[in-house]
């Protein structure tokens, strides 16, 4: 016999088979159970201020969801057909440990306003492990900048070499970026902090509960100010699933830059035996898989937003069981990404850097704007001097030397400025420490990035100790 469900008291004919499947969502939403149990004990504690449950009724109730958890702390927890989703199944647990009381719990309640708090709850501590995870990949880097602050190598625009640039300097251009990743999901705790609990349905609670109560109980400060909105808002998740979507962009870019690195023909790095794999055919190779795999997961986060987005597009106000689809972009997301970065951690953290094959990658028409400087500091305009360094560069070309062989003498042709002082230009030294201004590869700046974001790191109780 069909156990009753909680909403089938109109309805005469069961449910047909598909549906109940596609309705089903306990496979997905089970792993919201223990904020659904703390989310009922705030919501049973508002209850028994306002007399809608005895003292008795409200210790059999925190007891027995206390029972409840437990269960599913231990594996014991037995899922039955009847259980729809993890509000269903808690509640019916309740009702077999501690009986009729359990039956009051829902009273004003929703599961609208039950699943949208509980998500909210489970996403916030799910987004600190994230950010914990971030934390240690930019430690990494930092780390490594420090450790390797010396090594030039050059730097790309539209995939050519632009100018030279130290190795620390690009590794800091990840770190940074990953912060500014670690600063958006922090901006998103804010909305995530905000209590839809007591809106019931949409139109609100009819009992004086005390919302502001639940909400503190449940470690938040506020609470959503129209029970309509707060059913119906997902943009939390459209806003997590955003941030995801961009980490796994900026995880994949570094990917991408890793594998053209390691391969032969650049060898600026060798990536790890422990985080590449072998061929099943050609015995010499060593597949950057890790790389791959972060690559490419990162697009499959992407979708996860793209395909919600549209969800959320076709929804009327309120709340419509298209958002139950949020549950599974969330988590799939969520747990794609903490793999892919604690993989791109392991995979930078262990990598070995190849200074020799990182300089000899170096050559002089990677100076050329060093060039267009060096005439400005002679008092040259700039567009000027651009141009006389593009006649430096054809000049060279013509004669089939590098730009640094060229004479004093071919120099003085294109421009009077030129003089001896001209040869230290060829310097990459020289070059890399011209960029002195904040944000620059000189050495200087690279230490201040490294020490703010270390103070930055120290905020967050994470050392770096070189």
């Amino acid at each position: 016999m069909e156990e009753k469900k909680l909403w089938g008291g109109r309805f005469s004919t069961a449910t047909d088979h598909v549906l109940e499947k596609l309705n089903r969502s306990i496979d997905l939403d089970r792993r919201l159970y223990k904020e659904d149990v703390e989310c009922s004990k705030a919501y049973a504690e508002s209850l028994h201020m306002i007399s809608m449950l005895s003292s008795d009724e409200y210790t059999k109730i925190v007891e027995g969801l206390d029972k409840v958890k437990e269960e599913w702390d231990t594996n014991s927890f037995i899922i039955k057909d009847s259980d729809e989703d993890i509000h269903t199944a808690n509640e019916r647990r309740l009702k077999e440990i501690i009986g009729e009381p359990a039956t009051k719990l829902h009273t004003g309640r929703s599961r609208n306003d039950q699943v949208i708090t509980d998500m909210k709850q489970w996403m916030k501590s799910s987004v600190e492990e994230l950010c914990s995870n971030l934390e240690n990949l930019i430690k990494t880097m930092v780390t490594r900048a420090n450790i390797e602050i010396d090594v030039k190598m050059p730097g790309y625009t539209h995939l050519q070499r632009a100018q030279p640039v130290r190795w620390s300097h690009y590794l800091l251009s990840y770190a940074w970026t990953f912060k500014n990743d670690h600063d958006s999901l922090t901006n998103l705790m804010v909305k995530l902090d905000v209590v839809p609990l007591g809106s019931g349905a949409l139109a609100g609670n009819p009992f004086p509960i005390d919302r502001l109560a639940i909400a503190r109980r449940l470690g938040s400060q506020t609470v959503t100010k129209n029970s309509m909105q707060a059913v119906g808002d997902r943009d939390f998740v459209a806003e997590f699933l955003f941030c995801a979507s961009m980490i796994g962009i900026h995880l994949s870019r570094l990917a991408e830059d890793l594998i053209l690195y390691s391969t032969k023909e650049f060898g600026f790095v060798s990536i790890a035996e422990s985080h590449s794999t072998g061929s099943s055919l050609m015995p010499q190779k060593r597949n950057p898989d890790s790389l791959e795999l972060i690559r490419g997961i990162g697009g499959s986060i992407m979708g996860q937003c793209c395909g919600f987005l549209a969800v959320l597009k076709g929804t009327p106000s309120t709340y419509n069981k298209d958002l139950q689809c949020d549950k599974e972009a969330v988590f799939s997301s969520f747990d794609k990404l903490m793999r892919i970065v604690e993989l791109c951690e392991g995979t930078v953290r262990t990598l070995t850097l190849n200074p020799d094959r990182c300089e000899v990658a170096l050559s002089s028409d990677m100076l050329a704007t060093d060039v267009a400087y060096y005439l400005v500091r002679k008092g040259v305009p700039f567009r000027d001097a651009h141009g006389l360094a593009g006649k430096v560069v054809a000049a060279a070309e013509q004669k089939s030397v590098d730009i640094d062989h060229l004479e004093l003498k071919d120099l003085k042709l294109i421009s009077p400025h030129f003089d001896a002082d001209v040869k230290k230009i060829w310097d990459y030294d020289n070059s890399v420490e011209q960029y002195q201004a904040i944000g620059g590869t000189s050495k200087k700046s690279v230490l201040e990035q490294i020490h703010e974001l270390k103070a930055w790191l120290g905020e967050h109780k994470i050392s770096v100790t070189k």
